[in-house]
């Protein structure tokens, strides 16, 4: 009973991995999305894969637990029922004298199970890869993650000890069969009902012997470990390459934007990095979407403060002092990166919607510079004809860093008279209609008083159906690609919506960030 959950946990073990080898999910990434873009936004969705495995790995856990445990009651009520017509009694007694084979690892009617489970290796490693499990679970619960990042961060790394527990769990060989050479003296489906007379002259019998069966997980994750520390490796060589940040930018909003440059560092629209201040903690890797444009001589990152890391990032960059941080004073980062996500392929669509909430509307910051750089200051021709953005903001001082791009792009391409490219939509979310009534005596003036966009702020939420059917009915024959970086319930609505709107020669395609 307890080798099927083994066998399951063995292959989900093997698994575990390998959706969290980042440069090895780059790699896979840009090398596939030339034959198939369906493959390479699965690729996407590497974390929630970790999540299922991690799921399956639990639960295979607990099968096996509790298949030891009836296990051990079976072979205790063995040894006690001393009869010597009871088959399980028989088996238990073979393997006495010393170094002879043996099937019931419990020795005799006398020996506590609690004694066995803590004083073999079976035993000890079980009960150590059990406990770590369930600390790793349980630190992993979205409330711990982003309340405690650090609690998450640093139990999440017991999977070192997971994973040596593992491997010699199966070292002490408690779980036993009949050998093969035994199985020819004492065939099982001729002698297992003639065991009273095992051994005897006239009989052809023999008595069985038995061997623990040799350990075999090693072989299973022994592939993904490699990978996985070879993954770590080149993050290693990666934070020991310089990095300067050459601006650092404290919004109003409390958002730190940091402005960097880094010897061979190339970037793509939407992509992330992973920084690690070493002067704030020096095992932390934390992601962020770049907000610079590949166009771009630096690389950047929008950083706001929600937790005790940003917030000694915030401080260590001056974030908390009234004059300007000195370029010399400002601390040491490491990058790793950068990563592909599914914003790179927006320019692969003719017609393309981003959804952006809050912060999350960092990675099209990166998609709207390089769109200004491409079709508006160099003249380009890019395959997407038209793009449709919304932002969706609780409060009003989540616009004010990014207002100014907006701004910028607005003013621009009035001046290049393709002001149609790109229509854009802004939502204050929590204000209702009659903490709006304020503002609305200031429609009539060109800009809004809130962005200071000719595009007028909008308030509520937006009526998801009636977009998509507006876009269906002005693009026939079209795919649109739909990309969102937001909270999960915006990412179900948005998927019903595309799975609904896809109809007849209009194709909706569904891309959401996962980091």
């Amino acid at each position: 009973m307890k080798l099927a959950p083994a066998a399951c946990l063995n292959f989900n073990c093997m698994l575990i991995l390998l959706p969290v080898c980042r440069n090895l999910l780059s790699f896979l990434r840009g090398s596939i999305q030339f034959c198939s873009r369906t493959a390479a936004r699965q690729l996407d969705r590497n974390l929630t894969f970790h999540k299922l495995v991690a799921y399956m790995i639990a639960f295979h856990t607990a099968v096996h637990i509790i298949a030891h445990l009836f296990n051990f009651e079976f072979f205790m009520d063995a040894q006690l029922n001393r009869n010597s017509s009871f088959l399980p009694f028989v088996l238990s007694e073979i393997g006495t004298d010393d170094n002879a084979s043996f099937l019931n690892p419990i020795r005799s009617n006398e020996t506590n199970p609690t004694i066995v489970m803590f004083t073999t290796i079976a035993g000890v490693t079980g009960v150590v890869i059990t406990l770590a499990l369930i600390l790793i679970i349980t630190s992993s619960m979205e409330v711990i993650r982003r309340s405690y990042f650090e609690v998450f961060w640093y139990t999440h790394h017991l999977f070192i000890i997971f994973f040596i527990g593992l491997v010699f769990h199966g070292y002490g060989r408690i779980v036993r069969g009949q050998t093969a050479g035994s199985q020819q003296t004492n065939k099982p489906h001729l002698c297992a009902d003639r065991f009273e007379d095992w051994g005897k002259n006239e009989s052809d019998c023999a008595v069985p012997e038995f061997a623990g069966n040799p350990p075999g997980t090693w072989k299973w994750v022994l592939g993904p470990m490699i990978l996985y520390v070879c993954e770590r490796l080149v993050r290693i060589y990666r934070s020991h390459q310089k990095v300067v940040i050459t601006k650092v930018v404290m919004h109003p909003s409390k958002t730190l934007e940091l402005q960097m440059r880094k010897k061979g560092f190339h970037m793509e629209v939407g992509q992330y990095v992973f920084i690690q201040c070493p002067s704030v903690s020096r095992h932390e890797w934390h992601p962020f979407t770049l907000t610079s444009a590949p166009e771009e001589d630096y690389f950047s990152a929008h950083i706001r403060i929600v937790g005790d890391w940003t917030q000694a990032l915030y401080e260590a960059c001056g974030g908390d002092k009234t004059e300007t941080q000195e370029a010399w004073k400002l601390p040491k980062v490491a990058i790793d990166g950068p990563f592909g996500t599914a914003s790179e392929d927006v320019f692969r669509y003719e017609v393309v919607m981003l959804v952006g909430a809050g912060i999350g509307v960092t990675p099209f910051a990166s998609i709207l510079k390089s769109v200004w750089y491409k079709r508006i200051q160099n003249n380009q021709e890019v395959f997407t004809k038209k793009i449709y953005f919304y932002w969706l903001c609780p409060e009003t001082e989540a616009f004010e860093w990014f207002a100014d791009l907006l701004q910028s792009l607005e003013r621009q391409m009035a001046e290049k008279d393709v002001a149609n490219f790109l229509s854009y939509n802004i939502y204050l979310t929590r204000w209702k209609e009659t903490e709006a009534a304020h503002f609305r005596v200031h429609h009539e003036a060109e800009n809004d008083p809130i962005t200071g966009l000719k595009q007028k702020t909008l308030y509520g939420k937006p009526n998801w159906d009636n977009e998509f059917t507006n876009i269906a009915s002005k693009h026939p024959g079209t795919k649109v690609g739909v990309f969102l970086c937001g909270p999960p319930q915006l990412g179900k609505s948005l998927e019903k919506q595309c799975l609904s709107h896809t109809e007849g020669d209009v194709k909706f395609i569904f891309n959401k960030e996962n980091f």
